[in-house]
């Protein structure tokens, strides 16, 4: 049976605004049962309710892109967050996998600490008992909720962790994985000078397209987790550069991730 949370956002993405008696309807549902999951999606900061509907954010928002994929999101977070033992320091930037895999973190992992300049993730795992944040200075971009510019790179320096997580916009074989924003693109390029690994969580999509800024190179990256629907010339590409390719299923009629070799 597919989640209600991403049947509620694939109804909310596709009209971006709706009457919550009209999404209640289409689900065949009580309006109190979806007053109840709007509630639940509106704390985690992936869609907002007003006036008697539910209302996707913006393109840049880290909630709208959240509710994008929803459940293939969801699925590559929880097979990255197997990489993260408890005790662990990790380093975590902005971006809706990232988001999803700071909440696995808060879910199934204790006395971690996460080191993040976004805020959009800070908020999102806050009410954890079991981990610290740490929340890098800078100057505040709004609309995708993360800290930039010369006073985030000089705090990235103070850290050095194992494991850096990212997200991206675009990747080629010339440039690699590329990003829409240089200023996002600088933070993610010191960050990964302070950690030795450095681990990329995105959907397949995102290799159907082009970002207009160098983020990082393939062969500088460790891990690679996305989903199985990986264009089979990307994937080669970037096995021969020696990252580690684990795919999730695409379909929720799949069940197992990919790992690498297979």
């Amino acid at each position: 049976m597919i989640n209600r949370h991403a049947e509620i956002l694939e109804i909310i993405t596709k009209n971006q605004r709706i009457e919550v008696t009209a999404l209640a309807a289409q689900l065949a549902v009580s309006t109190v049962t979806i007053r109840k999951e709007l509630a639940a999606l509106e704390e985690q900061g992936i869609i907002r309710r007003e006036h008697g509907y539910a209302v996707i954010g913006s393109v840049e928002d880290v909630g709208r892109r959240m509710a994008y994929h929803y459940e293939i999101k969801r699925r590559i977070a929880q097979a990255a967050v197997e990489t993260i033992q408890d005790g662990e320091v990790v380093m975590i930037e902005s971006g809706s996998c990232c988001a999803f895999l700071a909440e696995e973190i808060a879910r199934c992992r204790r006395d971690i600490t996460v080191i993040t300049n976004s805020t959009f993730i800070a908020n999102h795992i806050r009410h954890a008992p079991h981990l610290k944040i740490v929340i890098l200075g800078g100057d505040y971009q709004t609309e995708s909720q993360v800290l930039v510019g010369p006073v985030t790179r000089k705090c990235v320096e103070g850290f050095f962790t194992k494991k850096l997580f990212i997200g991206i916009d675009g990747f080629s074989e010339q440039f690699g994985f590329t990003s829409k924003n240089h200023l996002r693109a600088e933070i993610v390029q010191a960050m990964s000078k302070q950690a030795q690994q450095l681990i990329v969580l995105t959907v397949s999509e995102k290799f159907l397209h082009h970002g207009v800024v160098d983020l990082v190179r393939a062969k500088d990256v460790s891990i690679l987790f996305t989903d199985d629907n990986i264009p089979v010339e990307k994937e080669t590409f970037l096995r021969e550069n020696q990252v580690q390719v684990y795919k999730v299923p695409a379909s929720l009629k799949g069940s197992d991730t990919v790992k690498p070799g297979t």
